[in-house]
């Protein structure tokens, strides 16, 4: 097995106009590995989970994903230049990867099997019969065995972000993203969706989570980086960077969500 970073940043910058949100960010991510970030809201944790997933193109520096540049070819043209990869070279680097975002984006007019067999039959070209036995195993796996045919609106918000977590499972990604999976969830339904976390990480399944939930950092997470203004300011595993912070700026952050 290749000891390459699955995830590997490299001096990774991102403007939006005159706003600089991330300054300079290196993270490696081993496979099978658990990444949680942590850091107060405007701190650049989503954008660099968006930098990672080309949902967003770094203003400067490098995105690999097993070694692989994301979004550029490998090597620069003769005269410096590095040219972009077509759309549909960048999806096909895309879909080794799934995102679960804050809110859950379940499309209301299909049930919670539909959406989790949409992406298998419409990208990848799966058949409908074998998608859905997929999907069903997917729902089982995340607990929703006996909601498959339900509508978005008939489900809670948790039983909803936990369908959005199999239908990302569904193109079978070798890594996933998640960007604050449980803060639009009511703090009851919160369990229910760290459960089906927790049995990913020990599935093996490589992870980057933003999240506040102090507990579960501690927890599961293999290393946990703190960034603050663009920059990642601490990293370490759990029991360095949560029960020992080193910079001031760490110490007031866990102050204020502990």
């Amino acid at each position: 097995m290749s000891t390459e970073p699955l995830v590997r940043l490299e001096s990774v910058h991102k403007s939006f106009g005159d706003v600089h949100v991330l300054r300079g960010c290196d993270l490696a991510v081993q496979r099978g590995e658990v990444a949680v970030l942590l850091g107060p809201s405007g701190s650049g944790k989503s954008t660099l989970l968006r930098c990672i997933n080309q949902l967003e193109e770094p203003t400067a520096g490098k995105v690999l994903i097993d070694g692989v540049l994301q979004g550029y070819a490998p090597e620069p043209l003769p005269d410096g230049r590095w040219q972009k990869l077509s759309a549909a070279q960048i999806a096909a680097q895309r879909s080794r990867i799934g995102m679960v975002f804050q809110r859950f984006h379940l499309f209301p007019h299909l049930t919670a099997l539909g959406n989790v067999m949409e992406a298998p039959v419409q990208v990848r070209g799966v058949s409908k019969a074998a998608a859905q036995a997929q999907a069903r195993e997917l729902l089982a796996r995340v607990g929703l065995a006996d909601r498959a045919d339900h509508y978005p609106s008939e489900l809670s918000g948790g039983q909803q972000q936990r369908v959005a977590i199999a239908r990302a499972l569904a193109m079978e990604p070798e890594l996933m993203l998640f960007d604050e999976p449980t803060s639009a969830l009511d703090p009851e339904l919160v369990t229910e969706v760290l459960t089906v976390l927790r049995d990913l990480a020990r599935e093996g399944m490589t992870m980057v989570v933003v999240t506040h939930e102090i507990g579960f950092a501690r927890e599961v997470a293999d290393q946990v980086v703190f960034m603050d203004e663009g920059r990642i300011i601490e990293r370490g595993s759990p029991a360095q960077v949560i029960d020992h912070p080193r910079s001031e700026r760490l110490q007031e952050f866990l102050a204020s969500v502990l």
